[in-house]
């Protein structure tokens, strides 16, 4: 029977009890519980009694859960404090956003062997993903603040100019998505600042893996950065600045290869070339481009619209398969893009910067949870899914807790469009071992 009742009519009134907005992420901390993270977090480093009300892995996971749930700043923090299934998860109350801070600097300020602690846990669940031949991809962001936050700097900053900044390293693994180590940086580094250091510390992350290749854009270079790709044999393949001088060489040579000839010409020569700043010649691949303009009887190409990219290699591959390669990397901006979309990365926590390297690894953290999550318990369908589109379709589901013959049930809503696929997920996750 149809309600003639206006809504304006109906009574209000806040008495639903043991209800949580976000009843669909049972799946992902069921998932958790499974991989056993909380036992796994237990064996970092705090500095707090054993018998704490909020011990230090109860912090940690409650962050990247928050982080993951869409919690935009620590402060938003305040709408998951009461909510029946995390605090079920969590074994407790949750600790209010204040602590969150106050914890996070703390653990800035007395705990330095942290972010190696967990850049450590980071290797041991992403482990099992990453292929035996990585391809390294290395790469910078930029993340503006809005305060006094320490180690803040002025620095190239695209999207606000003149604005402080941090400038974060990133390392991914080129197939799977993965992070494999973060490092923050003040803004006013350059890209390639502590790079050599910072591969050092992922060659050590990996282990017994060795990096089969590695991709970087023109902000890395230089003789000592090119030296232990060399020393190590991985093959290695970087964007170069065009700069006059490499120009000029370029341009004094006369015999092509075209590679493609459709409405776009693609032509790729190699060359030996040393750069000044370089103590030896190396192999550079030039790859050239122009689109055709058509002039009724023929097809015309202006020697002043070719785009010209230079590629510095060890590998002896043809110039287009070296291109190609590369252009791969591309795809590194998107990984980048959905730290900082779907978890917060470019969002500074406090005004400490210890304690922001520690945050940025806890979401990188929960990105990489998240990524092995799809791969193991999801559909090929949903595997491309981000976070936000999978929170939308499978987290955000209202419910409640009920106890129903000495059992705890989680009542979801009936017409949940996604509930199929959330049963098929589930399933995959209780045979988990």
């Amino acid at each position: 029977m149809k309600s003639t009742t206006p809504v304006s009519k109906i009574k209000s009134e806040f008495s639903l009890q043991n209800a949580t907005s976000f009843g669909g992420v049972k799946i992902f901390l069921a998932y958790l519980e499974k991989i056993k993270l909380a036992e796994a977090m237990q064996r970092l480093s705090g500095g707090k009694a054993h018998n704490a009300i909020f011990p230090v892995h109860r912090i940690l996971l409650y962050l990247m859960v928050g982080w993951m749930l869409g919690c935009g700043r620590i402060f938003h923090f305040r709408k998951l404090q009461h909510d029946v299934l995390l605090c079920r998860f969590l074994g407790g109350r949750l600790p209010h956003h204040s602590l969150l801070y106050k914890e996070l600097a703390r653990l800035g300020r007395s705990c330095p062997q942290l972010p190696t602690e967990l850049r450590k846990l980071n290797m041991e669940i992403i482990h099992l993903c990453l292929p035996s031949k990585p391809i390294l991809d290395l790469d910078s962001s930029v993340e503006t603040v809005y305060g006094e936050q320490a180690g803040a700097a002025k620095g190239t900053n695209p999207h606000k100019p003149g604005r402080n900044s941090y400038h974060p390293l990133l390392a991914f693994e080129g197939q799977t998505h993965l992070n494999l180590n973060a490092r923050l940086r003040p803004g006013n580094t350059h890209s390639s600042t502590d790079a050599i250091d910072f591969l050092q510390q992922t060659f050590a992350l990996l282990g017994e893996r060795q990096v089969a290749y590695a991709r970087f854009d023109k902000g890395f270079g230089g003789e000592d950065f090119y030296q232990l790709w060399e020393g190590r044999k991985i093959g290695y393949v970087g964007k170069m600045k065009w700069t006059k001088r490499l120009a000029s060489d370029v341009a004094a040579c006369r015999y092509w290869t075209r590679y493609v000839d459709e409405d776009w010409i693609i032509e790729g020569i190699t060359l030996i070339y040393k750069a000044t700043s370089w103590k030896k010649p190396r192999r550079v691949a030039v790859i050239r481009k122009t689109q055709v303009c058509e002039d009724g009887q023929g097809r015309i190409v202006f020697d002043e619209d070719w785009q010209y990219e230079a590629i510095v290699t060890n590998l002896e591959w043809e110039p287009i398969d070296l291109w190609r390669f590369y252009n791969q990397r591309c795809c590194m901006e998107n990984y980048i893009k959905e730290a900082k979309d779907g978890f917060s990365m470019d969002r500074i926590a406090t005004s400490d910067f210890e304690a922001n390297e520690v945050d940025l690894l806890i979401k990188l953290l929960a990105y990489n949870l998240f990524e092995r999550f799809k791969r193991d318990c999801c559909e090929p369908m949903h595997q491309g899914y981000t976070i936000a589109r999978f929170r939308l379709e499978f987290f955000h589901c209202a419910a409640t807790l009920v106890r129903h013959s000495r059992a705890v049930v989680l009542k979801l809503i009936k017409d949940f469009d996604g509930r199929h696929a959330w049963k098929r997920i589930e399933a995959k996750v209780v045979q988990l071992e």
